[in-house]
């Protein structure tokens, strides 16, 4: 039992001392293979100072695979980015590379939006 208060926020605590207090883990999903992703590439200037960032969304499973696939795209594209809530931001538009190396590694993709 971890002793990290803020998993227990909003518990009402109980008298009894041989109550044992569980926390419900959530269940990440798991990932698809990449012949059944459907990813979207988008371009996005938005709150950004200015500067473009690619983004792909789209992906269904781990937060571990979507950095793994993050880190893959940063280091083939040569920039900066992250992966955070589901979407991978790559720093400058890359969009047509990032298809083709989604494509040559078998996620099916496609160029969304502006």
């Amino acid at each position: 039992m971890t002793n990290d208060w803020k998993e227990r926020l909003g518990m009402v605590y109980s008298t009894d001392p041989d109550y044992q207090y569980t926390t419900r883990e959530e269940e990440e999903t798991p990932t698809l293979p990449p012949s059944q992703q459907n990813l979207r590439i988008w371009l996005d200037r938005k709150h950004r100072a200015g500067k473009t960032a690619t983004i792909v969304r789209g992906f269904v499973g781990t937060d571990d695979d979507l950095a793994a696939l993050a880190r893959m795209l940063k280091s083939k594209c040569g920039v900066g980015g992250s992966a955070k809530e589901g979407e991978i931001i790559i720093q400058g538009d890359h969009r047509d590379r990032a298809v083709d190396i989604l494509t040559a590694a078998g996620y099916r993709c496609k160029k969304a939006g502006s």
